[in-house]
């Protein structure tokens, strides 16, 4: 059987990784984009701050073209015995195009308002998160920047986050993912 690969899309601090981990209970295997980053910081003894993370991952794209993060989770996605992998933070269409090599790629953006990523944001904790106005909109402007507006665009099912509670949001991405399934 062919695998269904659902990556969540969104602008940082939309709700893609709420879903990932309310979904994660479900069964689903769950890949984290920017985690992959992380990883590959740790790797090269970098801190991992706001500013190396950002550098990194437009230094991975500039050396291995656009779909460089995505090359860095092959390895799990090989490794998967899940029908259904979430990947949790798709940038580009270049990173697309390198999953649609393991099976049926469908896209689900979240949408959720400034205001409410950058307080989600705050709130998160991890270390690349911004803390003030400024840095959020220079994440924004570097996601922008590597094309993620096209993957949002492009999306198969766009998810609006706004007067959802964790819950309906999470239910409300089972039930499209689980249509994708069938």
């Amino acid at each position: 059987m062919t695998k269904l690969i659902v990556c969540l899309t969104g602008m940082p601090g939309a709700g893609k990784s709420t879903i990932a981990e309310g979904l994660k209970p479900r069964g689903y295997d769950i890949i984290n984009m920017g985690n992959a980053v992380r990883e590959e910081a740790k790797k090269r003894n970098l801190e991992p701050s706001r500013s190396n993370l950002g550098k990194l991952m437009l230094e991975l794209r500039e050396k291995n073209g656009p779909g460089a993060v995505a090359e860095l989770v092959k390895p799990q996605i090989e490794s998967s015995t899940s029908n259904v992998i979430l990947i949790d933070g798709v940038r580009s269409n270049g990173e697309i195009e390198v999953l649609r090599k393991f099976g049926n790629v469908k896209l689900l953006a979240i949408h959720a308002s400034t205001d409410t990523r950058f307080d989600f944001l705050q709130k998160r904790g991890r270390s690349d998160d911004p803390q003030t106005k400024e840095h959020f909109e220079e994440r924004d402007n570097r996601e922008l920047g590597v094309g993620i507006s096209n993957s949002i665009a492009l999306s198969d099912y766009a998810l609006s986050n706004i007067g959802l509670t964790k819950d309906e949001l999470i239910e409300s991405a089972y039930e499209i993912i689980q249509s994708w399934a069938e």
